[in-house]
């Protein structure tokens, strides 16, 4: 019988963002105090998990969501440009209010065509690095469990697709809320189930902060 193998795939906790800005792949953007406690709640959540392995996007906002799971399972973060933010032309531009993405007739040529998307990275792109990211963590922790903390949008088009599910969608409804746990169950190579779970939600204010 295959060995079973669990991959986490974990979104990054709150991050502060006064100016309300999409930052994307922009360094600088850290945890705000409540993310950091998200993070903690994540790491004493799973505590007893058997997780071998620990990978992280390169961005610091993954990287300080990371650093509690360091500590509680005693190992290093290997960081994988794979688990990266979607690439996004809005970058650095507030989101809403009068100088909102959505406010400059200038900024329309970029929304011609929300099933690639037009205005960043290929859904397809996406899927196939996150998919290479997951089958790394998996081979590093076969017969164990990997945790990969990572973005909501990449993490939800990867869900998607591991689901058999188009993956044009309106972002409004992604069911990746911040510091969730979207996980992958392998017997072997072959994924068998797909869960959710919010560990740090009670930590969560509505609306969540935008970014990813």
């Amino acid at each position: 019988m295959a060995e079973t193998t669990i991959v986490h795939l974990l979104r990054h906790g709150e991050v502060h963002n006064p100016a309300n800005v999409l930052y994307g792949r922009l360094p600088g953007y850290h945890l705000s105090e409540t993310g950091v406690q998200m993070a903690e709640t994540v790491a004493k959540a799973i505590a007893s998990r058997d997780v071998v392995a620990l990978f992280s996007s390169p961005l610091e906002r993954a990287q300080e969501t990371a650093a509690p799971l360091s500590a509680t399972f005693g190992l290093d973060v290997t960081l994988d440009d794979r688990l990266i933010e979607a690439e996004n032309i809005f970058e650095g531009l507030m989101v809403g209010g009068g100088d909102g993405i959505f406010r400059s007739p200038s900024r329309y040529r970029y929304l011609w065509n929300p099933l690639r998307p037009s205005w960043g990275e290929r859904y397809t792109d996406v899927v196939r690095r996150m998919k290479a990211a997951i089958d790394t963590a998996r081979d590093a922790a076969r017969g164990h469990e990997a945790v990969l903390v990572s973005h909501q949008l990449p993490i939800w088009i990867i869900r998607l697709a591991a689901e058999g599910r188009r993956l044009p969608h309106d972002p409004r409804r992604r069911q990746c809320g911040l510091a969730s746990l979207t996980t992958l169950s392998f017997e072997g190579n072959r994924l068998t189930s797909v869960g959710y779970s919010e560990p740090a939600g009670a930590l969560v204010q509505r609306p969540a902060v935008p970014g990813a």
